[in-house]
């Protein structure tokens, strides 16, 4: 993919629709067609899994370390880094695994011999999984990142149940210094309803709607790991893609099957 050095600033969109409207795609409809198609693009972004040192690995504590933790003494491991190490070699594969992993998948979709490759690298390594359903800590900087390129100086907060619980406006300086506590799960959007985050219950990904400039412009400078929704691409990308859903922004990382 070539990207040129353009501005890091997405196109303004005008809508009438009301914030709390923006919550997780349903799963019936392609990705693509959430929000009624404001947005150009949807970028997968997948979760890193987190590295530690070995004195938070499982073999040591044989438990997950807590946010502070991950923050202060983790980092990214990207889902290549296990394709490469394991069976593995999709990252469709490695989400069916995650999704079996926390029973979220009946037969016949559960694959427990993917589940067995991953807890044996996870088991040997200084390497846990990331958490289901929520903004991993790993990546708060990225979206705070994309706010800010996009000349935000705030962001609103829809969550999963705006029925129950307000939409809010959280300034972007408050989240970046700790003085608020970063949202858990919801969705994450712009003032201008220009892009937006959002995350899902029981996934291992987070979708990153804008304009596709914008998307594969703060990807690359971030290195983030994921792919583009096709036309196509549902929820449960998973289940149709398997060894076609390894497309990245550096595809030559993935090893097909």
């Amino acid at each position: 993919m070539t990207l040129d050095t353009a501005p890091l600033t997405p196109p303004c969109y005008s809508s009438s629709v009301q914030s709390s409207q923006f919550t997780y795609p349903p799963y019936s409809v392609p990705l693509a067609e959430a929000y009624g198609g404001l947005f150009e693009s949807v970028f997968v972004l997948l979760h890193p899994f987190v590295r530690v040192p070995q004195s938070l690995a499982w073999s040591a504590t044989r438990q997950y370390p807590d946010d502070a933790q991950i923050l202060e003494r983790g980092g990214k491991c990207p889902w290549s880094e296990v394709a490469a190490h394991t069976s593995l070699t999709s990252c469709a594969r490695i989400n069916q695994a995650l999704l079996t992993s926390i029973g979220s998948l009946a037969d016949p979709l559960a694959d427990p011999a993917a589940l067995g490759a991953l807890q044996a690298f996870l088991q040997s390594q200084p390497i846990w999984m990331p958490v289901e359903g929520r903004f991993e800590p790993l990546l708060r900087s990225a979206f705070l990142y994309a706010f800010t390129e996009a000349r935000a100086q705030e962001l609103i907060f829809v969550p999963e149940f705006p029925n129950s619980n307000p939409v809010v406006t959280l300034p972007i300086a408050s989240l970046r210094g700790g003085s608020l506590p970063f949202p858990t799960r919801g969705t994450l959007l712009a003032p201008d309803h220009s892009l937006l985050f959002t995350v899902d219950w029981d996934s291992f990904f987070t979708l990153f709607y804008g304009s596709r400039a914008f998307i594969a412009r703060v990807a690359s400078a971030l290195n983030l790991e994921g792919f583009f929704a096709t036309p196509n691409t549902e929820h449960a990308w998973f289940n149709y893609s398997l060894g076609c859903a390894t497309v990245t922004l550096s595809p030559e990382h993935w090893q097909t099957a």
